[in-house]
Parts: C-alpha cells; sequence; structure tokens
C-alpha cells in the first residue's frame, strides 16, 4: 500500500502568441488561479473549507503548487479546456476584457485546471511546454 501523500496543482494554461507583457500574463494567470474559488463566493455568497472536496483542501492548506503551461493558439487553448471538461476538472476560462491591451477586443488569455491530483491534470496538460 501506497501511504504517499499524493501530488496536488493547478495548472494554468497561457496563450504565448498573443505577445501579451509580463505583467498582463501576470494578472491573466492570477485571475484563472482565484477563479477557483472567486467563483464559489460569487454562487454561495460565503464560502469555507467544509465547501471544498479533501484534494481542494488539501491544495488550500497546503503549498498551493501552481504550475503555467502555454499555447500557441486560442484553438489549442480550448482544446485544453474542452479536455479538462470532458475529463470533470475544475476549470476556469479567462476572456479578458480587451480594455488595455486588444484594442476593446474581449480575448481568450488563459486557463486554470484544478486545484487536483497531479497525475488527472498531467494526463490532459503533460505534453505542453513551460512557460
Amino acid at each position: 500500500m501506497n501511504d504517499e501523500p499524493k501530488r496536488i496543482k493547478q495548472v494554468i494554461v497561457m496563450r504565448h502568441d498573443l505577445k501579451m507583457r509580463r505583467g498582463k500574463q501576470m494578472a491573466q494567470a492570477a485571475h484563472a488561479s482565484m477563479s477557483f474559488i472567486c467563483r464559489r463566493l460569487q454562487e454561495r455568497g460565503s464560502v469555507s473549507l467544509n465547501d471544498f472536496s479533501e484534494v481542494e483542501r488539501a491544495w488550500l492548506t497546503g503549498a498551493f503548487a501552481k504550475v503555467c503551461c502555454r499555447v500557441d493558439s486560442e484553438d489549442e487553448l480550448m482544446a485544453i479546456h474542452d479536455k479538462a471538461v470532458a475529463a470533470r476538472l475544475e476549470v476556469h476560462l479567462i476572456t479578458d476584457s480587451g480594455k488595455t491591451e486588444f484594442h476593446g477586443v474581449p480575448t481568450r488569455t488563459c486557463l486554470a485546471i484544478g486545484p487536483d491530483e497531479a497525475e488527472k491534470i498531467d494526463e490532459i496538460t503533460g505534453e505542453l511546454q513551460l512557460l
């Protein structure tokens, strides 16, 4: 029997083709990561650790492991999104309003998958290049 704790992480997948400024990328990644908690706050008005699964609680009370990967198009981003949804993983797609970088055009910039067991997320993102 394996008593080793499961690796838990969240993966941020960023569109590299948009050539966003580094600060813009960081802001978009933060939006994606925080969406995990913020969506629940919006839906329920408040949250406690009891509102999360055992794996999610372990991530929230642990090291908050995050990995940032890249894709080279919106089509690739959406393919990852669709695979994560089909695998029943927590996934949050971020669409920037376009007010500062995209000439007023709402633009899908990134997504967050998880937190969940690393092995589950790696099935979707394991082949992606690190950002």
